[in-house]
């Protein structure tokens, strides 16, 4: 910025992040596909109708004809999550229920944060993180910014030790 006098002058600059709980889509469908296949393809699922499909944009659904198969067939979703970088934080699944002659499993992928987690993050940042570090909730995320990037990784490091009950990313890191 240039003052009158024509001489220049430095703005403290801020740097930021964005805490956000997103599950990358692209890897949840390659992981459902995956595990389809090998349930379609292992001997334990054989006659047992054995299935999962999506039932949304950020909705899973597992079924088969015993509630033992439609439980292994999660377990096989979620070796697959896991196997492909996605938390398993992030997946919500609902106790088999019987539907007819199947049981059948809903599960849900986190995608964003609720209030409540937000308050969490903001309130863990406010006790523990270094001076000067401000945190605000921006709908479904939580911009975190300070004028040190050293203080914005120890708030990284500090966040990535608390056990929260839910996944967590780090992006737009400026």
């Amino acid at each position: 910025m240039e003052t009158r006098s024509g001489s220049l002058r430095h703005v403290a600059s801020e740097s930021s992040f964005d805490v956000v709980s997103k599950v990358d889509r692209q890897e949840v469908d390659n992981a459902l596909n995956q595990a389809a296949k090998e349930i379609s393809q292992r001997f334990d699922f054989r006659n047992t109708n054995a299935a999962i499909r999506w039932a949304g944009e950020y909705a899973v659904e597992l079924e088969a004809s015993a509630e033992d198969r439609v439980l292994a067939a999660l377990d096989v979703f979620k070796d697959k999550l896991v196997k492909r970088g996605v938390s398993l934080k992030a997946l919500d699944t609902g106790e088999p229920r019987p539907s007819g002659k199947l049981y059948k499993i809903g599960a849900t992928l986190q995608n964003g944060l609720t209030q409540e987690q937000a308050k969490k993050i903001t309130k863990a940042i406010r006790d523990e993180g270094p001076k000067g570090v401000k945190a605000q909730v921006q709908g479904e995320e939580v911009r975190v910014s300070s004028k040190k990037k050293d203080d914005l990784q120890t708030v990284i490091a500090m966040l990535k030790q608390q056990d929260f009950d839910f996944a967590l990313q780090f992006v737009n890191y400026r």
